[in-house]
């Protein structure tokens, strides 16, 4: 066991939440991405309405064999999404770029912390595309994690991963859950003129909470101002965003996000629960009911969104391929 600047470095396959370890490229990381500890509350019960079934069905058990033969990654398996077999029953999947470790350290997310130091899979656009492929995907989602390491932020690599899935299956529809990109305009083209269908950046939560729950860095006008540069840029591309509720937002703070992010143009808002992912991370402040979500979601078409899935499981890609039937993806109403 060794040290950097007085904390111990341990192995990444014993590494604990919290601990520093060193990654397969040599780079020094936070598992689950918070260090300090959040001040300790008492978790608050879970509903019964936050079960999620297990995931089933044909297809789902195809594309797992396919996932785990070809020693694929996926967000919906590595983020233990509790949507996954809904999605991947429909053909549907969520695919992250550009490794495994973010600049940024938000504290709602268990995702990794440290610097790259400018690594990137250059193999990684043609092995996405395969993926997509093997998969037989109608629709995926790329994501990633923040590389302020990188000059444009990772948008020339995102591009280059959209462009490959469209040669290689013309047909499948990609939607792109980008980082803000430090607000780089430049960027944010790079990635809307590459042939996606869907544009999206989430705003996370209401501009009160902005910080503490998001990195330093991030930043609620700047994530609205990327979604409204996009809009603007090229209109014909679908604008997307994502707002976690229960971290102590009021109704009217979250009426306010929706008419600052229609005045962006955004065009698709997806609400769901926030969950704390490890006992450092923010605490659930309250479990926001599915009749809540419900009406929130009657006031966000009433406010012009094109469409809004709202529901205590929902994520941000949840049934993706689905959301301009204006039916919150199926989801019962008050369920």
């Amino acid at each position: 066991m060794s040290e950097f600047k007085g904390i111990e470095v341990v192995a990444a396959s014993v590494a604990r939440s919290g601990e520093k370890y060193r990654t397969a490229q040599g780079h020094l990381a936070i598992k689950d991405g918070v260090k300090a500890a959040v001040a300790t509350t008492p978790p608050l019960p879970k509903p019964a309405w936050l079960r999620a079934p297990l995931p089933a069905g044909a297809r789902f058990e195809s594309v797992r064999e396919i996932v785990r033969s070809h020693r694929l990654a996926t967000v919906c398996e590595e983020a233990k999404c509790p949507n996954v077999g809904e999605c991947w029953n429909h053909g549907t999947a969520t695919i992250m770029l550009m490794g495994e470790v973010c600049t940024r350290a938000c504290r709602f997310c268990s995702v990794d912390t440290g610097n790259p130091r400018g690594w990137l899979d250059a193999e990684e656009p043609a092995n996405v595309a395969r993926t997509v492929e093997l998969m037989g995907l109608r629709y995926v989602v790329l994501t990633s994690v923040n590389r302020d390491d990188l000059a444009d932020g990772g948008a020339a690599h995102y591009a280059a991963c959209i462009r490959a899935i469209k040669e290689r299956t013309p047909d499948v529809s990609v939607e792109a859950l980008t980082p803000d990109f430090c607000g780089d305009r430049a960027a944010v083209e790079t990635v809307v003129d590459s042939g996606l269908s869907v544009f999206a950046q989430n705003v996370e939560t209401v501009r009160r909470l902005t910080h503490p729950v998001r990195d330093a860095r991030a930043g609620y006008e700047q994530t609205i101002m990327v979604l409204a540069h996009a809009k603007a840029h090229r209109p014909a591309v679908l604008t997307k965003t994502s707002l976690m509720l229960g971290l102590g937002e009021t109704d009217g703070e979250i009426v306010e996000a929706m008419a600052d992010l229609r005045a962006a143009g955004v065009d698709i808002l997806t609400l769901g629960q926030y969950l704390r992912p490890t006992p450092r991370h923010l605490p659930v402040a309250r479990y926001v009911t599915p009749d809540e979500f419900a009406a929130l979601r009657t006031r966000a078409l009433a406010a012009g969104f094109l469409e809004c899935v709202a529901g205590p499981l929902v994520r941000s890609s949840y049934r993706a391929e689905r959301v301009l039937e204006q039916n919150n993806c199926g989801l019962p109403a008050g369920t």
